[in-house]
C-alpha cells in the first residue's frame, strides 16, 4: 500500500474514532485478494463489535460501489454477510463488520465437511431464490467468451508458450461455442460468482458468512455450485460431490428453482459450467503472475487442470481440448 493511501486511511478512521470507539493503534493487515483491494482489522469498545474490518480499494483500480450494492442486496436476501457501518466511496474506504478469521479452507476436515457443505448449499437456495431480473449485471455471451479467452493468452501463450496452429484454434473455438451455449441455456439466478472456501468464513450464527461478492451477476443456476464443489483450492472424493450435488438439486426443486428434472442433466450442466470456469481460472492464475506480480496462486494450477482433463475426457465433445492440454504436460 502507498503510504498516501495509509496516512487517508488513518485520517478517515480518526474521523469514526469516537462513535466506533476505535483504538487507532490497532490497525493491523487483515488479508488481501487477488483484487487491488485490502483489508485491515481494527479494536473496537462499542459492544457487539470487538473487531471491525476496514476495506481498502483504490479508486483508480477498484471501486467499492459493487460491494456496497450488494452487499444490500444479499443482506436482503437474508444472508450472512458484513455490515456497512460507515462509507467514503470516493475515497474507497469501507468500515465493515467482522466476520471472523476462519475461512472454510482453514476449517475443512474429512469429519465436518457435510455439515459445513450443507451449510453452504442451504445458504445458496436462499441467494438464489432472491434473484431477480435486470438487477445485477447479466452474464452473458460476451462475458463468457471474454473469460474463456483468458486460458489461449494466459496460460497457453503466456505460461506454456504454446501458439495455438489453426486447426487447435478452431477447435478451441467449437469447445468454447458449445460451454457457452450450455451456460446460457440454463436457468438463471443471482450468481455470487466466488462461492468458495476462502470467501466462506466459519460463523457461529447463519453459517457460513459470506463475503468477497461484488463482482455478483445474474447469470447460469449451476455456477456457484461448481464453484463451491469443484474448489479451485481444495478438492473432496467425486462420490462426496456427487452426494453434494444431490441434496442441492434436491433442495432446489423442492422450493421451486428451475434446475433439470433429471439429474443426469443436471449433473452435465454442472460438469460444463466447471469447465467454463476452471478454463477461465487457469488464465486469470497465469494472468495474476505474469501482469500483477501474484505468483503464489500457480501452486493451485495442478488441481484446476485435473478437474479440466476430467471433464473434458468425460464427454466427446471436449476430447480435442482434452488431448490439446494432455501434449503439452
Amino acid at each position: 500500500m502507498l503510504d498516501s493511501r495509509l496516512s487517508s486511511l488513518r485520517q478517515w478512521l480518526g474521523a469514526l474514532a469516537i462513535p466506533w470507539q476505535l483504538d487507532l493503534d490497532s490497525l493491523e493487515p487483515a488479508s488481501a485478494d487477488a483484487s487491488f483491494r485490502r483489508y485491515f482489522r481494527i479494536r473496537s469498545t462499542k459492544p457487539n463489535y470487538p473487531t471491525l474490518i476496514v476495506m481498502d480499494a483504490p479508486p483508480a483500480k477498484e471501486s467499492v460501489e459493487p460491494f456496497v450494492r450488494v452487499a444490500r442486496l444479499f443482506t436482503q436476501a437474508q444472508l450472512n454477510v458484513p455490515q456497512i457501518l460507515a462509507e467514503n466511496q470516493p475515497a474507497g474506504f469501507l468500515l465493515l463488520s467482522d466476520l471472523g478469521s476462519t475461512t472454510y479452507l482453514d476449517a475443512l476436515t474429512p469429519s465436518n465437511a457435510d455439515k459445513l457443505y450443507r451449510e453452504a448449499i442451504v445458504t445458496l437456495v436462499q441467494l438464489q431464490l432472491a434473484s431477480q431480473a435486470n438487477i445485477l449485471p447479466d452474464y452473458d455471451t460476451e462475458l463468457l467468451q471474454r473469460e474463456l479467452d483468458l486460458f489461449p493468452e494466459w496460460y497457453l501463450q503466456r505460461h506454456l508458450q504454446m501458439h495455438l496452429n489453426p486447426q487447435q484454434r478452431d477447435q478451441l473455438s467449437a469447445c468454447f461455442n458449445l460451454l457457452i451455449k450450455n451456460n446460457l441455456a440454463q436457468s438463471k439466478v443471482f450468481v455470487h460468482r466466488d462461492y468458495h472456501s476462502r470467501n466462506l468464513m466459519l460463523s457461529p450464527n447463519m453459517n457460513p458468512g459470506v463475503l468477497d461478492f461484488q463482482d455478483a451477476v445474474y447469470g447460469p443456476i449451476t455456477y456457484d455450485l461448481t464453484s463451491l464443489l469443484r474448489d479451485a483450492y481444495i478438492q473432496w472424493p467425486e462420490e462426496k460431490v456427487i452426494d453434494w450435488a444431490i441434496f442441492y438439486w434436491e433442495s432446489a426443486r423442492a422450493v421451486g428453482l428451475k434446475v433439470s428434472p433429471d439429474f443426469g442433466d443436471f449433473f452435465r450442466d454442472f460438469e460444463w459450467m466447471g469447465l467454463q470456469r476452471h478454463l477461465k481460472i487457469l488464465g486469470i492464475f497465469a494472468r495474476l503472475n505474469y501482469r500483477d506480480g501474484k505468483n503464489g496462486y500457480l501452486k493451485d494450477i495442478p488441481l484446476v487442470l485435473d478437474y479440466v482433463l476430467k471433464v473434458a475426457n468425460r464427454y466427446a465433445e471436449f476430447k480435442p481440448l482434452a488431448r490439446l492440454l494432455e501434449a503439452l504436460h
